[in-house]
């Protein structure tokens, strides 16, 4: 469940600016005992935390570090190897040694610098370098203070070919690195956004004591409104801290600025409200179109702090994603592959990361048919979003999906050529750029690299969705979805094995991916969903996952693990499976939800994953969240108020009930992570940009420390501390689509939830029956039945349809339709329902040619009926 690893570095002198900057060094004297700044300089650890671009791959051949660069690069900066996280103090002095070759002989520069334009030079030293090891050293004293400077051995510009090896490379003088001692604020964890009246209201204290202590609750006044006794929990594995918890779910009055006080200390304040998260909803949807490429961004929308131009559109000194060629010997045509978002913290944009965060957002609309709480999709509705398409008529949810979904498209290999209907992996720059960097800065070439059967399939279920969901608003864009999704799965399934290259790292991540029977299943169901064709269903049923368990302890699903979104859509999308079939499938997903509850029952701080080390991976907010889904998924299902109130608590995590007590989500919290890595919104880096827009997530502590900086700063961390607000730290703090895809999904559902207040038994019954289908049409009968015990006066039905069906007539009921929500009113005869009775309208529906099945969610005035 981990992501690529993405090296996502600053290019050695990159500009000739870097160049002019060069400086020679300064005299100094370092004692012999100063510390050593570099780690892993004799390289008897292995590659890390060394980084090369423009060349091979780096290797430890006889215990030196050594790589390949190809002949005739133009320029000595254009290939090199380097380490980041080099801390420099100003006006200390330090001595810079290292042993060097080349064969057949090259001329090297070490260069240690500004690690982002512009790139300033702090010292440098240049060698020839021979078949021969030829030990270099220089001293200098630092012009500047840099706690994550570059050092970077330039080695292009030769007419040849060249093996360059580096050995006993060492940086001394400075100071010894102070322990890193994180600013927890107070003892006492709580959702520093705050708790649903109803929900569930957890906090975490942090105490050495091992006996229950009292806690108090305490209004914005000062009043203790509620008190109580702590439940000790001893060790806390994923924090190594001693640690209590505290319940209080039974105070259910709303107010603002409640804290929470015990063994001293006192909470970040808090609300109790049912709109906590309505503004979630939206602020997690921006990230989206703040990344997106090829537009410009609209500052009245989303704050001029974040206006910019269009970027990669070819205009100077982009050179453009309009008429992008593939790597050398991938193909002989070029690909009109604008728009999109840009994946994470770099200017790529990768099909399989695109593919899951389109589903999510696409699901997280399509659960607005299927859930009760969802309200029909009134807050996903057409201007209800900040996306410059609002007020077109369409779901502003959908609007936003479409910009990256238009993006898949182009990808896809046009007919006529090899591998005609596959999809090219990725686009992205040739070589990695620095930070801070805007998308319409970048002068990089672009490229397209290989196609794969992965990216063909995340094509393939993606465009089926679209093609379902977009049928109410844009028929003839549905139908060029589903156009591409079949021809897509076709050639996926004529070319099985086509596996993106773990070693396609430079300028991108490789996101590579071996195991690509999930993404067939996955593109299966939701092929059959959408055309209802026999053929996709026989594919589903034969697939080893589909009787399988999908559902991961360490996160649900992500790019590289997409069997349970097939799983998640069987068990809501409405569809004709036989009924033992969808009860069996229903049942897998709460029998999930159930292990999920129990892992959460199990942590101090209430997260749905286990303690351990492996839990705390690259993106580990985003597992976190998916399995929180799946809770809230299996709410849907069951209307088991345990699984709702699973999924809340989950939430309590991410904003501030944790080892950090620092909310992950940028602009919601007393404490929240702002300096996420990333080109675009590099505050940290340069005043004159933007943090991050409000609603951004954070990826996540990651107890491998796979950036130089975490690396540097967090050694020996637990795993819970192994995190870092900070630009530098790729692999700790870094946006990305897919992150912030699942927040847009947990947060949707939680805005759904109001108070969160006892969910209500049925009142009513509804018998759905469809008498007739032709392939232009269907006739449908609806009997509502009231089994409450007062009378109805007067009645509003709601249902959704899955695809293109239109409502053409009605009778004994006044039903209109808009999108794919059909509202049937009473009419002035049948307005009263008393307790037992019952009445019945039918109506003529066209459109059946897509799959037409019954409902599975029908409301009277706003609440959940039993569908038969």
């Amino acid at each position: 469940m981990t992501r690529s690893r993405r090296r996502l570095v600053a290019l050695a002198a990159a500009t000739t600016l870097a160049l002019a900057a060069t400086a020679g060094p300064a005299s100094a004297e370092v004692p012999p005992d100063a510390p050593e700044q570099l780690r892993n300089g004799d390289f008897s650890a292995g590659v890390s935390p060394w980084f090369s671009y423009g060349t091979g791959d780096l290797a430890v051949t006889d215990g030196r570090l050594c790589t390949t660069v190809a002949a005739g690069t133009a320029n000595p900066w254009d290939a090199g190897i380097g380490q980041d996280a080099v801390p420099l103090i100003s006006g200390a002095e330090y001595e810079l040694s290292f042993d060097v070759s080349a064969t057949p002989g090259a001329a090297v520069k070490a260069v240690l610098q500004l690690g982002s334009a512009p790139y300033t030079t702090y010292a440098s030293v240049d060698a020839t370098a021979t078949s021969t090891a030829r030990h270099v050293t220089t001293t200098f004293t630092s012009p500047a203070d840099n706690a994550g400077a570059q050092l970077i051995f330039q080695i292009g510009g030769s007419a040849q070919a060249q093996t360059f090896c580096l050995d006993n490379v060492s940086l001394r003088g400075g100071e010894a690195a102070p322990p890193y001692e994180p600013d927890t604020g107070p003892r006492v964890r709580v959702n520093q956004v705050g708790y649903l009246p109803g929900g569930p209201k957890h906090a975490t204290v942090v105490t050495e004591a091992t006996g229950a202590l009292p806690w108090q609750l305490r209004s914005a006044g000062g009043a203790v409104v509620a008190s109580g006794e702590t439940t000790p929990r001893g060790t806390d594995a994923a924090s190594a801290q001693n640690v209590q918890t505290v319940d209080f779910s039974a105070y259910r009055t709303p107010g603002t600025g409640y804290t929470l006080t015990v063994d001293g200390e006192t909470s970040h304040p808090f609300d109790i409200s049912g709109t906590l998260y309505d503004r979630l909803r939206a602020d997690s949807l921006q990230f989206f179109y703040a990344q997106r490429s090829g537009i410009a961004i609209d500052g009245d929308l989303i704050g001029a702090e974040y206006a910019r131009p269009a970027g990669h559109l070819g205009v100077a000194p982009n050179q453009g994603d309009t008429d992008v060629p593939c790597q050398p010997g991938v193909c002989d045509y070029t690909l009109d592959v604008r728009g999109g978002w840009y994946d994470a913290g770099d200017h790529g944009k990768y099909v399989v990361n695109g593919g899951i965060a389109t589903y999510q957002l696409l699901n997280a609309f399509e659960r607005t048919k299927t859930a009760e709480t969802a309200d029909g999709g009134a807050a996903l509705g057409d201007a209800t979003l900040r996306v410059p398409e609002r007020g077109n008529a369409v779901p502003d949810v959908l609007d936003e999906a479409r910009w990256e979904l238009d993006f898949l498209l182009r990808m896809q290999v046009p007919a006529g050529e090899p591998l005609a209907g596959m999809v090219h992996h990725k686009i992205h720059d040739k070589n990695w750029t620095g930070l801070p960097l805007a998308p319409q800065d970048d002068p990089q070439p672009r490229e397209l690299h290989p196609p794969s059967t992965a990216a063909t399939l995340n094509l393939a279920a993606v465009a089926a969705q679209c093609a379902r969901l977009f049928a109410p608003y844009d028929a003839d864009y549905a139908a060029r979805c589903a156009t591409a999704a079949k021809t897509a799965y076709a050639a996926a399934k004529a070319h099985p094995a086509k596996y993106a290259s773990a070693s396609d790292g430079t300028g991108g991540g490789a996101y590579d991916d071996t195991n690509v029977t999930d993404e067939f299943y996955w593109a299966a169901v939701e092929l059959w969903l959408s055309t209802g064709d026999k053929a996709y269903l026989a594919d589903v049923t034969a697939s080893p996952l589909h009787t399988a368990d999908v559902f991961t302890p360490n996160g649900a699903f992500g790019w590289q693990s997409v069997a349970a979104l097939g799983r998640l859509d069987l068990a809501t999308v409405p569809n004709t499976l036989p009924a033992a079939e969808k009860t069996r499938i229903r049942a897998s997903v709460t029998a999930a939800a159930d292990r999920y509850l129990a892992a959460l029952d199990d942590q101090a701080y209430g997260m749905p994953t286990p303690g351990t080390a492996d839990a705390y991976v690259w993106g580990s907010n985003s597992n976190m969240v998916n399995n929180a889904i799946v809770l809230a998924t299996a709410f849907d299902l069951s209307r088991d108020a345990k699984y709702r109130d699973g999924a809340v608590q989950s939430a309590d995590y991410l904003f501030g009930r944790n080892a950090l007590n620092m909310s992950y989500v940028t602009g919601w919290g007393e404490q929240n992570a702002h300096n996420q890595h990333s080109r675009i919104f590099a505050h940290q880096l340069n005043p004159d940009l933007p943090n991050p827009p409000a609603g951004s997530l954070a990826g996540g502590p990651n107890a491998a420390l796979q950036d130089p900086y975490a690396a540097n700063l967090l050694a020996g961390c637990a795993p819970m501390f192994c995190y870092v607000d900070d630009i530098n730290s790729y692999a700790t703090n870094e946006v990305a689509i897919n992150w912030n895809s699942a927040l847009a999904w947990l947060a949707s559902f939680l805005a759904d939830q109001g108070d969160a207040g006892a969910v209500p038994a049925p009142t009513c019954a509804v018998a759905y029956t469809t008498h007739g289908s032709w392939p232009s049409g269907f006739t449908t009968q609806v009997t509502v039945r009231n089994t409450g015990t007062t009378a109805v006066n007067g009645w509003t039905l709601r249902w959704a349809f899955t695809g293109g069906q239109k409502v053409s007539h009605a009778w004994s009921a006044e039903v209109a339709q808009t999108g794919a929500t059909v509202t049937a009113k009473d009419l002035s005869w049948n307005r009263k329902l008393a307790p037992g009775a019952s009445t019945t309208f039918g109506l003529n529906g066209t459109g059946s040619a897509t799959p037409n099945p019954d409902p599975t969610l029908v409301t009277l005035n706003g609440k959940a009926c039993t569908v038969s």
